[in-house]
């Protein structure tokens, strides 16, 4: 793609619009190098959440596993108790979206009743106690894999725009920004050698004007070199002319002429 270019007239009209599409494709560059560097301090931060998340996940379930068991153990099977008790949804999940550079990240919420539970009364007769803090320990469980399904959720839709956003910078970077390059260099030069084309042609018809005014100026000094040499003829002619005039006698002159017999 070194020497790629388009197909254009080199014209100065031409030149002007690649100049101004380099300037928008230089633009589009800086701002999705930008937009690629705040996902990606993002995308940091996410995977540190993650990792933090999962730790903490695996310790929350753990207690919450003893816990059930230890209700096993005191009060036995509770399951139908908890789907007789169950009259609707104590624990819900709310959705939002959180704006990162122009990318929508979904963000998920934890919703709990705090008032009025439905499982007050669940385990009255044996292990109550020991019920409610089972229950307590899963809402945070649940509530740490909500947060931890909105981390993956942003997680993976940031790795897809990070890796189609640097797609794009390195294509205006490699590919698009060299070939406008080109186009300009290109345009450039089929100017460049039509100046130089112009300027050769000024230049022999300037001195095709100067040998044409350098013949027309010896011309009238040779003209004017044969001048002299006519006029010194006509003033030979005048005073051969003038001689011979003394010789001849003037009729018209008041003179004696003899007189004539018929």
């Amino acid at each position: 793609m070194s020497g790629a270019r388009d197909n254009v007239f080199p014209t100065r009209m031409n030149l002007t619009v690649t100049k101004t599409r380099l300037k928008g494709a230089q633009t589009g560059h800086s701002l999705l190098k930008r937009k690629s560097e705040a996902l990606t301090t993002r995308f940091r931060v996410i995977v540190r959440k993650i990792e933090d998340a999962k730790l903490k996940m695996g310790k929350v379930m753990q207690n919450a596993s003893f816990s059930l068991a230890e209700v096993a153990y005191i009060t036995g099977d509770i399951s139908y108790q908890v789907r007789e008790s169950a009259k609707s949804a104590t624990f819900k999940v709310g959705a939002k979206q959180e704006n990162v550079s122009g990318v929508m990240l979904p963000a998920f919420e934890s919703q709990v009743q705090a008032s009025g539970s439905q499982f007050e009364l669940t385990g009255l007769g044996r292990g109550g106690q020991q019920i409610q803090k089972t229950r307590a320990v899963y809402i945070k469980a649940v509530e740490m894999l909500v947060e931890l399904a909105s981390l993956q959720t942003a997680f993976v839709i940031l790795d897809e725009v990070i890796k189609l956003t640097n797609r794009r910078v390195n294509a205006i970077e490699y590919v698009i920004i060299p070939r406008i390059e080109n186009t300009i260099s290109y345009i450039n030069s089929e100017l460049d050698e039509l100046d130089r084309e112009e300027f050769y042609r000024l230049k022999k018809i300037q001195g095709k004007k100067k040998e044409r005014a350098a013949n027309a100026q010896r011309e009238l000094e040779r003209k004017a070199a044969e001048m002299p040499v006519v006029a010194d003829d006509n003033d030979n002619d005048d005073e051969h002319g003038a001689a011979g005039s003394s010789d001849t006698p003037n009729i018209l002159s008041e003179q004696n002429d003899s007189d004539i017999i018929f």
